[in-house]
């Protein structure tokens, strides 16, 4: 996501889950992507209204058979103006791109001539 966001000429921002004032630099953010490994860990009050939100974490609470992200949904959901859910929001993208470079590996190691084929397929 970094690489993508910066070749549209964004300013990226990365932090972690022990980086300082992440309210602040979320708050400021017009899009925020969260991948920190910790249910509902963003919440409301570091999203500022409008912002794009993309959920990139799935996690399992203790004694809950239900996937959460990273970001607290319900909260955040009438602040962003886009947000991905969890699941079903990044996941499947995530496994697609995963194949598709499954195979396009294969066929540069084996040197199979359809890797320009498959490579030149978008997403």
């Amino acid at each position: 996501m970094f690489h993508l966001l910066l070749q549209e000429n964004c300013t990226v921002t990365i932090l972690h889950s022990r980086s300082k004032d992440l309210a602040y630099y979320c708050s400021n953010a017009d899009i925020v992507v969260a991948a920190v490994g910790k249910a509902h860990f963003v919440q409301s009050g570091w999203i500022k209204n409008g912002a794009i939100v993309i959920d990139v974490g799935i996690n399992s609470r203790e004694g809950d058979t239900r996937l959460v992200g990273d970001v607290d949904f319900e909260a955040v959901k009438t602040k962003a103006s886009a947000i991905t859910p969890v699941p079903g929001g990044v996941g499947p993208m995530t496994i697609a791109f995963l194949m598709a470079n499954t195979i396009i590996a294969a066929c540069l190691q084996n040197g199979i001539d359809s890797y320009n084929k498959i490579s030149s397929v978008k997403l």
